[in-house]
């Protein structure tokens, strides 16, 4: 793995560490997790209430769910009590529009948006858009390998680092960010080069494979 994406995985754990949080639950939570991840990849939704129960057992899935949210591992509603989404995977609207084998979902920002196909070995097409110019991006994968991309192959995801607070999806996601080009891409880095790093679209797809995958 090249350094530069060894580096960013670790920042991205430092700050969002989805993983360890996963790890210390107990193990029919950590199923519960992974449960909720394949349905919104698979269904396009979060499993339902029963559904959800069978795997944790009757009468612990309120708890879990408090959990889960605690951690940072789901999203909630806006009251706090139904499931929108775990990243990378969201049913809240967003930038980032998802079709994954077909159906739709979305996802929490663009680094999340090219980790999917590779988590679940899936075809997935990204309509999003530039962050600064605002024009329409359109990329295709098959897993890790890229098909197709609109308005060209020198797309940019650029991550703007922050403390993500209680919810990542409500804050950090909302700075990494897809760019037109390279060139967008540094004028938009030029405003904070400390806190601010860019990714072609190759290696945003490795910095997200690295960093989401151990979650499924």
């Amino acid at each position: 793995m090249d350094q530069k994406i060894k580096v960013a995985i670790d920042r991205l754990n430092s700050n969002l560490p989805l993983f360890l949080r996963q790890q210390a639950l107990p193990e029919k939570w950590q199923s519960l997790h992974r449960a909720i991840l394949d349905s919104l990849a698979n269904n396009n939704r979060v499993p339902e209430y029963a559904e959800m129960e069978k795997i944790i057992g009757v009468g612990y899935l309120d708890q879990a769910i408090q959990r889960l949210a605690s951690d940072d591992l789901v999203v909630l509603d806006a009251a706090g009590k139904q499931i929108v989404g775990a990243y990378p995977m969201t049913v809240e609207d967003t930038p980032h529009h998802l079709r994954i084998n077909g159906n739709p979902i979305n996802a929490m920002c663009a680094l999340d948006a090219v980790s999917v196909a590779p988590m679940f070995g899936a075809d997935v097409e990204i309509d999003s858009w530039c962050h600064v110019t605002h024009e329409n991006i359109h990329i295709h994968q098959n897993g890790a390998q890229v098909v197709e991309v609109h308005p060209s192959r020198d797309v940019h995801v650029g991550v703007r680092w922050q403390n993500p607070g209680s919810c990542a999806a409500h804050s950090m996601c909302l700075e990494m960010v897809f760019l037109k080009d390279r060139e967008t891409a540094l004028k938009w880095q030029e405003q904070a080069p400390d806190d601010i790093s860019i990714f072609s679209l190759d290696e945003a797809i490795e910095f997200g494979t690295g960093f989401f995958m151990p979650l499924v």
